[in-house]
């Protein structure tokens, strides 16, 4: 993979974010279309472009492969649950919103964000590493994240793990493993749906940025130096390492991009289901998600150079 052919996909996907902006200035996509094309994205175009890349036949993967990646995936998160507890202290955060940066730390929009763009710039073998982390995000997320979201108040809800997407994901996984094959009309199916992602994804995107204020969150020195930690440092700590080890380049490039992706959606809505104040996770969503439009081209570009 190119350079060039990074930065051509990521200017695609900048084409169609502003598709979603202008879409939702002319009030064709409001609120309620929003949330309900977030809900068709979430649980039916995400996870069928997994598995549409698995049936794709271009996800070559040995057993070996599969079990590396995974625990890869269980390091990588482990690391964020650890980081997640020491980001806060390091950007001097307030006691009262050290559990936000905690879990905007942990839980980056490995699967809205994630699985488009990995979709669109990487090769198709290296959604594995995309699979692994969304099963990771949401195994952690619904035990770990809520109570550290509710400062140990709410309980791990283990029934909220089995959402469509882990689901899928782990459907993928066994498909791979076992190298299935099922009939052409299910393959067609699924890769019709699934196709539809990246230009839902990124206009939803949009029409997310467009409603936001911008302004007060880029004015937030903490949410930068978040940004500087968590969605540059990382990612370029996380490729020497993985080099270092001798991972294999596709499988550097998933993980790395994987790092990059900006703050996700889950504890933003989370909290609002609790009753928080959620302007600074609105605000750091907002920001990083723009930033990282940024950020994942000049790294990818990076990454692909060092790799050969």
């Amino acid at each position: 993979m190119s350079a060039n052919i990074v930065l051509q996909q990521m200017g695609v996907i900048v084409i169609l974010v502003a598709i979603g902006i202008f879409l939702f200035k002319k009030d064709i996509v409001d609120n309620t279309a929003s949330r309900k094309l977030s809900v068709i994205v979430v649980d039916i175009c995400n996870p069928a472009l997994i598995l549409a890349s698995i049936l794709s036949g271009n996800v070559k993967a040995s057993h070996k492969d599969l079990l590396i990646s995974m625990g890869l995936g269980a390091v990588f998160y482990i690391g964020l649950v650890v980081m997640g507890f020491l980001l806060p202290f390091l950007l001097g955060a307030p006691k009262d919103v050290r559990r936000f940066f905690n879990v905007m730390t942990v839980y980056t929009n490995v699967g809205f964000i994630g699985i488009p763009v990995a979709r669109a710039i990487l090769p198709e073998k290296a959604i594995l590493c995309v699979i692994i982390c969304n099963i990771m995000y949401a195994l952690l997320f619904y035990t770990h994240g809520i109570t550290v979201l509710s400062g140990g108040k709410e309980k791990a809800d283990l029934r909220k793990v089995l959402s469509p997407g882990t689901v899928m994901a782990v459907i993928s996984l066994l498909v791979c493993w076992f190298k299935l094959t099922p009939p052409p009309i299910i393959s067609s199916s699924v890769s019709h749906i699934g196709n539809a992602t990246v230009f839902l994804s990124m206009v939803l995107l949009g029409v997310s940025i467009a409603r936001s204020d911008i302004l007060k969150g880029f004015k937030d020195f903490r949410i930068w130096g978040y940004i500087i930690i968590r969605m540059i440092l990382l990612p370029v700590a996380m490729f020497f390492v993985l080099r270092a080890v001798g991972c294999e380049g596709m499988m550097v490039l998933g993980f790395c991009l994987m790092a990059c992706m900006p703050v996700g959606n889950l504890p933003l809505i989370q909290s609002e289901k609790m009753g928080e104040d959620t302007s600074l996770l609105s605000a750091a969503i907002t920001v990083s998600t723009i930033v990282s439009m940024i950020s994942i081209t000049v790294l990818m570009i990076m990454f692909t150079s060092l790799l050969g």
